[in-house]
């Protein structure tokens, strides 16, 4: 059966494109490793760039990995690979978290390859935005499409109601308080935040450019990176009264599915990029396991909330840094 393998240079090409993906804090938790002999890519997590305080159970982790995956699906996609993947491949090797590798000659004409290869272009056009977006609704047919994307990789995206978004934004609200009477809870984000000169070098992180204005008003839910902090020329504005969320679920709650719910949540964001729409993500809430429970809806929401989207009309925010593929990329030597 006709396989092709990947060598050295298709997989760093693939990975370059895989690492623009989103992740908490742009903390970059993958690692890709080529078993050349046999042309399959695997993806593990970097372990030495988990979130104790703040993702301590490595949810968040996963979801970054998910994310970067798809992204490596585009990419292949659009390179006229088909790749096959397989989830948590290894019961006996739980960091393995997938193994790709490109389809047989005669499963390449899958239905999915199109519609990957279409999302391709906004890979590196997508940028999280923490700017204010316009007083302008999302039109219906723009909702069903992130809506279906996210159902093509088993989850389900939600748009809340009125009284449904208020609770999320006073729940964001919360956790913001809880912050601020635990001061130590702030110690992921200031590790992975980057202020004056350490900005403009940086590899991974939040730099300073990326932080968005300060709000003045509005009630976007919005981390406030830099905290007390000074940043100069920052400014402030005021942000919309009334942001578009959407709500990310998955089934179930287990490493699988915040795989799935990573490999979802960038499908949504590259669909919404294409569509004209800045996104912003916020997992504030999502980090305390009691008010985690709250955001999800009683009435319509199914599943476990794995990710709060803004989204809206707006600039799509500055590119952030990454780390060159030499460091996250792994040749095996052939047997």
């Amino acid at each position: 059966m006709d396989t092709q393998r990947l060598d050295a240079r298709t997989a760093a090409a693939l990975v370059a494109q895989a690492v623009v993906a989103p992740s908490m804090h742009n903390a970059q938790p993958w690692r890709f490793r080529l078993r050349e002999d046999e042309g399959v890519l695997e993806v593990r997590p970097d372990l030495d760039r988990a979130m104790p305080r703040s993702d301590p159970g490595n949810r968040a982790l996963y979801i970054g990995c998910g994310a970067a995956l798809f992204n490596l699906r585009v990419a292949a996609a659009h390179a006229g690979l088909a790749p096959e993947v397989r989830l948590l491949p290894d019961p006996a090797e739980p960091l393995l978290l997938a193994v790709v590798r490109p389809a047989p000659a005669a499963a390449r004409a899958v239905p999915d390859a199109d519609d990957l290869a279409r999302l391709h272009p906004a890979i590196r056009r997508r940028h999280t935005s923490r700017h204010p977006f316009d007083e302008k609704d999302i039109p219906e047919d723009a909702r069903a499409a992130l809506q279906a994307a996210a159902a093509r990789e088993g989850a389900e995206l939600l748009f809340p109601g009125p009284w449904h978004v208020e609770t999320v934004l006073d729940l964001v609200h919360d956790a913001e308080s809880r912050d601020a009477l635990h001061p130590e809870g702030m110690e992921d984000l200031r590790h992975w935040t980057r202020l004056g000169p350490e900005a403009d070098a940086a590899t991974d992180g939040v730099p300073e450019y990326a932080f968005g204005p300060r709000k003045r008003d509005g009630r976007a839910p919005l981390r406030d990176f830099a905290g007390r902090r000074p940043v100069a020329d920052r400014g402030a504005t005021a942000f919309e009264h009334n942001p578009h969320l959407a709500l990310l679920s998955t089934p179930g709650d287990a490493p699988a599915d915040w795989l799935r719910a990573g490999q979802a949540l960038e499908r949504v964001l590259l669909e919404a990029t294409l569509a004209g729409l800045a996104t912003c993500l916020t997992s504030h809430a999502l980090e305390n396991p009691d008010l985690r429970l709250l955001v999800r809806d009683p009435v319509a929401g199914r599943g476990h909330v794995q990710m709060v989207l803004r989204l809206g009309y707006g600039p799509f925010g500055p590119a952030t840094p990454r780390r060159p593929v030499r460091d996250v990329l792994d040749i095996a030597p052939t047997a």
